[in-house]
């Protein structure tokens, strides 16, 4: 048990609360994806700028409008033209990032668009929401259809490859944004998982936080830890347990 449980729901209920504004989105990654309205646009740049939303936020928002430059602002049209063939694979797009990984995640995009339409249609066929945990089933089926798509190979810069281990911060963020619909920041876009099947964004400072919470007493940043803090935030808030991702995200930045 958390001590204190319900002075700590209160705590991180009034923090998320002042945290999740429609001004938050101005400074994050999260700005990218909302300047769309098409499904598919919203969903290829929301799994973009999560793939590469680590280290300084304005270099990755930088970096994001890099992206959204080399797909000429029409990202659905883009990864369906296969323009993207054309680049130099090793143009950098962020960090180690480079555009040969770029190019790798816009074929098995393609490819799970041509047999289902969208992402969201790609989870709901593959009942994505029947499994305990649907965003790690959804990034082994995502690895199929990308390695399908490039000759059988894996990329751990585009998808992690080890997902028994995995705290999958980028694909938990992204999901954050497509599936939560309270329509402040997150787009609520999705209806193939809902928001109580959310799993928390685990990087260092909200690690950090959590623990100094009490959420978990596990060190490492990885999955079994996700699903320690993931339990107890669907204890406080079942419907909506990712909510708390503003609060943890706050208050890690105040006392990184």
């Amino acid at each position: 048990m958390i001590p204190d449980f319900s002075e700590l729901k209160a705590t991180l209920d009034r923090e998320a609360t002042r945290i999740n504004v429609p001004g938050f989105a101005d400074a994050d990654p999260v700005q990218f994806p909302r300047r769309f309205s098409r499904l598919q646009d919203i969903e290829i740049v929301s799994f973009l700028a999560a793939t590469i939303a680590w280290g300084n936020r304005k270099m990755i928002c930088n970096n994001c409008n890099k992206m959204l430059d080399i797909m000429e602002g029409d990202p659905y049209h883009y990864v369906m033209d296969g323009a993207y063939e054309t680049l130099d694979d090793a143009l950098n797009i962020h960090r180690t990032f480079f555009a040969r990984n770029f190019k790798y995640a816009l074929r098995g995009l393609k490819s799970i668009y041509d047999a289902h339409g969208s992402l969201n249609d790609f989870a709901a066929h593959n009942h994505v929401a029947d499994d305990e945990t649907p965003s790690w089933k959804l990034v082994e089926l995502m690895q199929g259809e990308f390695a399908a798509a490039n000759g059988g190979n894996l990329d751990s810069r585009t998808l992690p490859t080890h997902l028994e281990a995995t705290a999958l911060k980028r694909i938990n963020m992204a999901l954050r944004w497509l599936v939560r619909d309270d329509g402040i920041v997150d787009m609520g876009v999705w209806n193939a998982i809902k928001p109580s099947q959310l799993f928390i964004p685990l990087d260092v400072h909200v690690g950090n936080t959590a623990r100094a919470l009490g959420l978990t007493e596990r060190k490492a940043n990885d999955r079994k830890t996700v699903m320690d803090i993931t339990r107890v935030l669907r204890e406080m808030r079942p419907d909506d347990p990712i909510f708390y991702d503003y609060a943890l995200f706050g208050l890690g930045v105040e006392k990184a």
